[in-house]
């Protein structure tokens, strides 16, 4: 997670770990992204709603899955939606969702996804880059003026370290 974080010190961006994290060891490997600088996401599914891909196909399409969550989520709970495309990011911001993930952007169409959100004229959702980021590519992601990045190596494909406590005689 350090490493993540110093190569993103230069700009707003901060670094995130996602939910998926190894059976049983939740709370150590979201402790070690804290240790790291590193911010957590959500620590189960019950802390935030998070409209994914697979639920806006289910519906119909993204106006149909924010407006029906949108009208129905208690007023305390916050709302996640994941885009795949600038269209979509135009379509979720007047539902003023509080985090819009953009998911699988390069960091150019992240740019543009900034540009759109700062131009938007009502409520800026935090705006987090996912999918595919990895130390080469996490630099030029956050200097697309993204918020968050959520990064799923940090927990579920961290490296071990290997400790021996061979005895000698």
């Amino acid at each position: 997670t350090s490493k993540y974080v110093e190569r993103v010190s230069h700009t707003k961006a901060r670094i995130a770990a996602t939910r998926k994290t190894t059976p049983g060891l939740r709370a150590l490997e979201k402790r070690a992204v804290l240790a790291g600088g590193g911010a957590t996401h959500r620590q189960s599914l019950s802390d935030a709603i998070m409209i994914k891909d697979n639920h806006i196909a289910m519906v119909g399409g993204i106006e149909a899955a924010l407006e029906n969550i949108m009208k129905n989520a208690d007023h305390m709970v916050r709302v996640s939606v994941e885009v795949d495309t600038l269209e979509q990011l135009e379509k979720a911001l007047p539902f003023e969702p509080h985090v819009v993930l953009l998911d699988n952007m390069s960091p150019a169409i992240l740019k543009k996804a900034v540009a759109i959100a700062e131009s938007y004229n009502g409520p800026k959702p935090i705006l987090e880059a996912s999918g595919g980021i990895n130390l080469d590519t996490v630099k030029s992601v956050a200097e697309s003026g993204i918020d968050i990045i959520s990064v799923g190596a940090l927990t579920h494909s961290a490296i071990n370290f290997d400790i021996g406590l061979d005895a000698k005689k």
